[in-house]
């Protein structure tokens, strides 16, 4: 199975973000990565994107949203996130 497509929204200096990344780059996933720190378009894509979104890290696999790093940490501590992600 190939690896889905994985994108965070991300701003600068937010630990959420970080631990986020570090999750995915423990597990070898390529992801990409839209600053949305001083708003912009890419800001308003989230927020479409992700209905309510007020927060980041929000985080996408195969265009579904999985909500922020507490969210896919405990996708993760279920055994539930590797499927996902064709592990």
């Amino acid at each position: 199975m190939s690896q889905p497509k994985v994108e965070i929204y991300s701003k600068w200096g937010c630990p959420y973000c970080v631990a986020a990344k570090a999750l995915f780059d423990g597990k070898g996933i390529a992801y990409e990565e839209y600053d949305v720190t001083m708003g912009g378009p890419k800001r308003t894509e989230m927020e479409e994107r992700v209905p309510g979104s007020r927060t980041v890290p929000q985080i996408l696999i195969a265009d579904k949203a999985y909500g922020g790093f507490d969210d896919v940490n405990a996708l993760e501590r279920a055994g539930k996130l590797d499927p996902l992600l064709g592990l």
